[in-house]
């Protein structure tokens, strides 16, 4: 690890997305800029069923970066609570430049999920995307 890359940030399981009536992803919420910026840096692969969701305010032009993260992930784009765009497997990038992902259009939210895991669960382009306290 470089001198200057932060240590890994575990944040508490607060939000669930439920996908199916059985099959419910626990996510971590980075709400702050400081917990986005970090995100999924220099943490394992996710097991199947976690995420990490990073709220905004309002839609933005977002564009996401897999620099100084381990494992490659899929990044789920919201708008309004609808899948906007599915960036899959997308690969670590160990060394800049790298480059960012996200869709043209403006969006307000990003699941990060291990890779492969929204195509194993199903998700789609224009789903409905319902998020919650954890129950």
């Amino acid at each position: 690890m470089e001198p200057s890359t932060p240590p890994p940030q575990h944040l508490p399981l607060t939000a669930e997305w439920c996908v199916t009536t059985d099959r419910c992803i626990s996510l971590e919420v980075a709400r702050t800029p400081e917990q986005q910026r970090l995100g999924m840096m220099q943490r394992p692969a996710l097991p199947p069923l976690r995420g990490m969701w990073f709220p905004f305010e309002r839609p933005i032009r977002l564009r996401f970066w897999m620099h100084n993260t381990l494992a490659p992930l899929d990044m789920v784009f919201l708008r309004k609570n609808r899948v906007i765009h599915i960036e899959a497997r997308v690969p670590v990038c160990p060394a800049l430049p790298c480059p960012s992902y996200g869709p043209v259009q403006l969006g307000d939210g990003v699941i990060e999920l291990g890779a492969g895991e929204a195509e194993r669960l199903g998700i789609s382009k224009e789903q409905i995307v319902r998020i919650g306290p954890i129950q």
